[in-house]
Parts: structure tokens; C-alpha cells; sequence
């Protein structure tokens, strides 16, 4: 039975995330600043693009056509909520796979529609850069490293709505580099964690893999020039043994956690921030559920005396209740979207994703963008 009398007063969003190859829904209260998950449902479809090493785009958006309604009704049903309990519905509008990101827009539109309810068509990205919010108190502004299968930004977050770009990866993001060398070294998809788990034991000093950008001005990145630095020396060693492919993780994900670190250390250095504010850095997406990565930039941080924040493990990949919990922000900002919100297949978080919300004022000038 419904209990929203235990919600009485507070928002009450349904969100939706169909971007690439998750079909998620989640229920997030929201209250005065604070969320609280009531249901987190997500369908993964890892075993029907494993086959081909990777997203295949008609594949995604046929099985979220297939199983989106059953899993709007299953995270209600977790909620204990019905349609009729909720206040608001989001879902991600972009940047993705675009027939996936049809699919949970336009599910949503009907929901909101038959029952009279607001709506956010959310950018995916600022789902990940508010996902710490989910479980913590992270006050803005903060620095985030978005780090994902897509994506790879260091950004300046002063509020919802209101980034500034401060570094990008110039070819390959982190997790396109992480699968890519499991494809060189015949793991298996998902290449992320299948690297992860490799490198447990492997010798992270054997292979002597370069860092590229590591050391220069600017908080750019680049990782193509070290995945094609695994691929020449898995090609001189072939045939690899087991031993050979866990060092070479090991040292792949060495070389990755030193760049991330150098790349953040000088965003610190140069985040356009007042000089009262507290160092805050938040690490968000798929990547950041890799344990390593997580600890080396949480000694950054510790060296350089800046609260450190991640989301929860399960809110590293895609999921919903993180678009939900955007919605609800916007929506208590009173930004929403009509039903004419389109998806989008890019959509820079720093550019025409920020609507009219609040800047604060810098003291000093940040570096140009």
C-alpha cells in the first residue's frame, strides 16, 4: 500500500536514464536540501552486447523499448509509491545513445502528462556531478573529475546549473581507454572492471608505460598514446600469459591514476574559487567506482588538505535515482522543462546545459575556458 503520508511536504521525483546500455528507474525524495533514495532499479544489458565487445546502439534502444515500463512499475512498487504519490518526473534528455535517450523521454512525457505532473529533461552529465549529493552533504562550489566510458572533464560545479570546463581529454575518455585495452588484451566486456580485477595481481613497475600530458600547463588530458603504448607491447610479447596480462593492467592503471592525479593537482591549483571557500573535490562516474583510482585521488586530496567525496559505488554507472535527484534540484529552483524538451546525442555540461541558476562571485579570475 502507498505511504506517501510519509512524505507529506516533500518532492517526490520519479527519474529515468536510458542513455547507452542501462535501462533505470528511481524514486528520490527530496527535502530541503536533502535526498533520500526510496527505489533505485536498474536493467543492465551487459550480456547482450558482450558478444560484440561493446554498445551496439539498435541493440540498447530495442531492449529499452522492452523493459522501460516494467521498471518504472518496479521501482514504484519498491517505493511503495503509485503515480498519483509522485511530484515531479526527470529524465536524462542527453548527451547519448539517441534512440536509448527517446525512450526515457518519452516515457517520462507520458507519465507527466496523465498525471499533471512538472518535468526535467535532465543532462546526464550533471546527474554524475551531483551524485555525491545522493548520500552526502557536499556544499557548492566544489571541483569535480567526471570520469566515465565517454567522458573525461575536470569541471568547476558553483551550483545546479552553473559549471565551468577547466580540462578535457583531447582524444579518448578514461573508461573508452580502460576498455579498449581489455579488448587489446583479450578480457572481458565490460573492460573496466575486468582490468580492475586483473591488475589485483599484476606488478604495477614491470611495463614502463608513458604518461602522456603528465607535468605539462593546463588540466587537459589524453590517453590515446597509452592505450596504443599497451597494445605495441602486448603485440612484442604475444602470445601473453595470465602473469603478462595482469602486469600489464596493473601498470595500465598505474599510468591512469598517476595522469588523474597530476591533471586534478593542477585544477586545484587553478580553480577559479573565493579564497574562504574550503578545497571540496568530488570524483564522479563509471571510473570512479575503480577502487585504485579512488584511493590515489583521495591522497591527493589528503595531501593537499580538500575534502574528498564519491558516490556510492552503485551510483557510479549509470542509474536513476541520480537523475532524479537533478530534477528535484532544478525543480526547487523552479527550472523545468515543457514536453517539447528534446533529446539531445551531445550536450556540453558547461555550455547550453545551464539554465538561470544562481553564480556565486569569484574573487579572483579563473583561467580561460
Amino acid at each position: 500500500m502507498p505511504h506517501s503520508v510519509l512524505y507529506k511536504d516533500r518532492q517526490i521525483i520519479l527519474g529515468l536514464e536510458s542513455s547507452c546500455d542501462e535501462t533505470a528507474a528511481a524514486v528520490v525524495v527530496f527535502e530541503a536540501g536533502h535526498a533520500y533514495v526510496a527505489s533505485s532499479i536498474i536493467a543492465s544489458q551487459i550480456e547482450a552486447h558482450a558478444p560484440y565487445g561493446g554498445v551496439v546502439p539498435e541493440i540498447a534502444a530495442r531492449a529499452h523499448v522492452a523493459i522501460m515500463d516494467q521498471t518504472v512499475l518496479k521501482a514504484l512498487e519498491q517505493a511503495q509509491l503509485g503515480f498519483t504519490d509522485l511530484t515531479g518526473v526527470a529524465a536524462t534528455a542527453g548527451p547519448g545513445l539517441i534512440g536509448g535517450v527517446m525512450v526515457g523521454l518519452l516515457t517520462a512525457k507520458a507519465i507527466a502528462l496523465a498525471q499533471g505532473l512538472p518535468m526535467v529533461g535532465v543532462n546526464h552529465l550533471e546527474g554524475h556531478a551531483l551524485s555525491p549529493r545522493l548520500e552526502a552533504d557536499v556544499p557548492f562550489p566544489y571541483l569535480l573529475l567526471l570520469v566515465s566510458g565517454g567522458h573525461c572533464q575536470l569541471l568547476a560545479v558553483k551550483g545546479v546549473g552553473d559549471y565551468q570546463r577547466l580540462g578535457s581529454t583531447i582524444d579518448d575518455a578514461v573508461g573508452e581507454a580502460f576498455d579498449k585495452t581489455a579488448k587489446i588484451l583479450g578480457l572481458a566486456y565490460p573492460g573496466g572492471p575486468a582490468v580492475e580485477h586483473a591488475a589485483q595481481s599484476g606488478d604495477p613497475k614491470r611495463f614502463d608505460l608513458p604518461r602522456p600530458l603528465k607535468g605539462r600547463p593546463g588540466c587537459d588530458f589524453s590517453f590515446a598514446g597509452l592505450k596504443t603504448a599497451v597494445a605495441r607491447a602486448a603485440a612484442i610479447l604475444s602470445p601473453l600469459s595470465a602473469q603478462d596480462i595482469n602486469d600489464m593492467c596493473a601498470s595500465f592503471q598505474a599510468a591512469i591514476g598517476d595522469v588523474l592525479v597530476d591533471r586534478t593537482r593542477q585544477a586545484m591549483a587553478s580553480l577559479p574559487l573565493p579564497a574562504e571557500v574550503p578545497g571540496r573535490f568530488v570524483v564522479a562516474g563509471g571510473v570512479a567506482a575503480n577502487e585504485t583510482v579512488r584511493a590515489r585521488l583521495k591522497e591527493l586530496c589528503d595531501e593537499q588538505g580538500w575534502s574528498f567525496f564519491a558516490p556510492a559505488l552503485d551510483y557510479c554507472g549509470d542509474n536513476a535515482a541520480m537523475i532524479a535527484l537533478a530534477g528535484a534540484e532544478r525543480l526547487a529552483l523552479g527550472l523545468s522543462d515543457g514536453l517539447g524538451v528534446h533529446a539531445r546525442s551531445r550536450w556540453p555540461l558547461d555550455g547550453d546545459a545551464a539554465h538561470a541558476a544562481p553564480k556565486f562571485k569569484t574573487g579572483r579570475k579563473g583561467p580561460k575556458v
